[in-house]
């Protein structure tokens, strides 16, 4: 086992804490924007992704301040594309979660071999991830 850098951890948590706050925002956004025959069940959609993000965001910071860290009051930048079809959407959905994916990749580059549990958190993060972007690319498929 290696030591762990904790002050490398910390800030990426802490970034990971700001991008899964901004999906709150985000996802929070889409569901309100969604018109259209289908919109009832894409509207739930994106309240769940939303507090999904929120519980991500919730976990990372208490890994953080397990580690004395301070939690960040940031979210990530966001651009507004003022594109709101249904398919827009999705496809700035499907970059949002693939970064969230690095993201998690880059957590578990750093924690591998030096903490087996952070190394879990971060594996189980890459699969909830992985899962989103299979469940968006399966939705933009009738688009395409």
């Amino acid at each position: 086992m290696k030591d762990l850098d904790v002050k490398k951890t910390i800030d990426l948590l802490n970034t990971i804490m700001e991008f899964e706050l901004a999906g709150v925002v985000r996802y929070t956004h889409y569901s309100l924007m969604v018109t259209g025959p289908n919109r009832i069940p894409i509207v739930e959609f994106f309240k769940m992704q939303a507090t999904e993000s929120l519980t991500h965001a919730q976990q990372v910071g208490e890994i953080l301040t397990g580690l004395e860290g301070h939690p960040t009051l940031r979210i990530a930048p966001m651009e507004e594309t003022y594109k709101h079809a249904v398919k827009d959407i999705l496809e700035e959905s499907v970059n949002h979660e693939r970064k969230a994916l690095e993201l998690y990749k880059d957590l578990l580059e750093t924690v591998e071999n030096a903490s087996v549990y952070l190394e879990e958190f971060a594996r189980t993060m890459i699969g909830t991830e992985e899962l989103h972007n299979i469940e968006l690319k399966k939705m933009l498929r009738d688009f395409s």
